[in-house]
């Protein structure tokens, strides 16, 4: 039965509908997620006497966090694909395999990075910009986060497979009971049992701990196409590395993202003062909830295009590639229309400082210039993913962040009288570039594909 519901969904349902259908989830989860995040934050702040220094310690752990969830789309991100494919050409031993392998690798990877975790967690936190006054807050975090690791590891790697069987409610479900459940947590291990820090950690590990569950009991039922089998789970090197290879790509991308936000800082910092990296830091946080829209397409977008790819129906790829181009490009359009016309509206949310808000303001319009084109970028750059197209995803990944912004924001600078101006600049020329390559391949490979 579920092969069958697989199937009539993914492979037969009208595109646009079934597209927008699996996004909308995706996107509820994605906002889910950040707003959990925040909560999680906010509760921290309020801790009695500590509150600013714990929130500043908490924050230096960020990087390191971001890190744990890239390695678990390393995993999930190449799996949920490659599995999909199989689905649609009709293998489901070789798409459980595949499954069987990545909760392997994703156990391995949790038991790595607790182990690296606990190791060089300390020197990792001071140089991520911890001080004498808010290390012990992230080593305490981070400490028992680590004890976590798996359950993160879990939820989000194999909540990737429940995604790719056109199962988008119950895999927003995974979010929504962690999130729910770290609300409920948060405050009775913070203040009521008087944990501090780490309460909010413990509060999140165990909430993690329950999507976890969540996860492998619908892996392990009836409701699934894809089940989770122990004959699965001898790791074979022929199934698990063209996983990490398409997995790479996102793997670059969210790791990198740490790594870009301390460049892009580092020479603000340099150049303009508290001022510019204030501004940054509002533009980043905008940017993480305003590409959430995008994200959940592309997420909706994935099991069909990887399903009917697998089962050679290249028609309905052509039509859910179209469909996904044209939503991203839509909502990135409208994006850049904000950004450039009333900046202010997104601005306002974050600061009442005037001076703060007249720097953000022509800030986010040059760090936004070429925002028009990111639905173009974003789209193609997944849709490579969702056909395993590992090499061409991870070069374009590489392409946009590391062969050009970081460069881009230290060598503008010395060649630009106005050097604020020069760093946030990087973005828009890095992401031009980026997008004229990316569409030109993708047009390529359509082609080729008879599409």
């Amino acid at each position: 039965m579920a092969s069958m519901d697989t199937e009539q969904s993914l492979g037969a349902q009208p595109v646009g509908r079934l597209l927008f259908r699996l996004a909308l989830p995706a996107i509820t989860a994605q906002i889910i997620n950040v707003l959990y995040n925040i909560v999680d934050r906010i509760f921290i702040g309020h801790i009695a006497e500590v509150g600013a220094k714990a929130l500043t310690g908490v924050g230096v752990t960020m990087p390191v966090i971001m890190a744990v969830s890239a390695f678990a789309a390393l995993i999930s991100m190449g799996g949920a694909p490659r599995a999909a494919i199989m689905m649609g050409k009709k293998e489901q031993a070789a798409a459980e395999r595949i499954l069987g392998n990545c909760f392997v690798l994703l156990v391995c990877m949790s038991l790595v990075l607790c182990c690296a975790i606990f190791l060089f967690g300390e020197p990792i936190l001071l140089l991520f910009g911890a001080s004498e006054n808010t290390i012990g807050f992230a080593t305490e975090y981070l400490g028992i986060y680590a004890c976590g690791t798996i359950f993160v590891q879990l939820s989000l790697g194999l909540n990737a497979f429940i995604t790719t069987q056109g199962k988008a409610l119950i895999s927003m479900g995974t979010v929504l009971i962690g999130a729910a459940l770290n609300l409920v947590l948060d405050p009775i291990f913070i203040f009521a049992l008087d944990m501090g820090v780490k309460g909010a950690a413990l509060a999140t590990i165990l909430s993690q701990a329950v999507s976890a569950a969540w996860v492998l009991r619908f892996l392990v039922s009836k409701k699934t196409f894809l089940k989770l089998r122990p004959a699965n789970m001898r790791l074979q090197a022929s199934i698990a590395q063209p996983c990490l290879a398409l997995g790479l790509s996102p793997f670059i991308m969210q790791f990198t993202e740490s790594v870009i936000i301390v460049c892009f800082n580092t020479s603000l910092l340099k150049y303009g003062g508290d001022l510019a990296v204030g501004a940054m830091t509002i533009l980043m946080t905008f940017m993480q909830f305003a590409m959430l829209p995008m994200q959940g397409l592309t997420q909706g977008s994935q099991p069909i295009v990887s399903y009917n790819y697998g089962a050679g129906n290249l028609d309905r790829v052509r039509k859910a590639v179209r469909r996904l181009i044209a939503s991203c490009m839509v909502y990135s359009t409208l994006l850049w229309a904000v950004c450039m016309f009333v900046p202010q509206l997104a601005i306002g949310l974050f600061t009442n400082d005037s001076a703060l808000t007249e720097t953000a303001v022509w800030a986010v319009r040059v760090y936004m210039a070429s925002a028009l084109l990111l639905g173009a970028q974003i789209s193609c750059q997944q849709s490579f993913i969702a056909l395993g197209n590992a090499k061409t995803s991870i070069f374009l990944a590489v392409l946009r962040k590391i062969i050009l912004l970081i460069p881009l924001i230290f060598i503008l600078p010395q060649f630009l009288e106005d050097q604020v101006f020069a760093v946030f600049l990087a973005e828009p020329i890095a992401d031009f570039c980026a997008v004229c390559t990316t569409c030109a391949l993708f047009y390529r490979a359509m082609k080729k594909l008879g599409c």
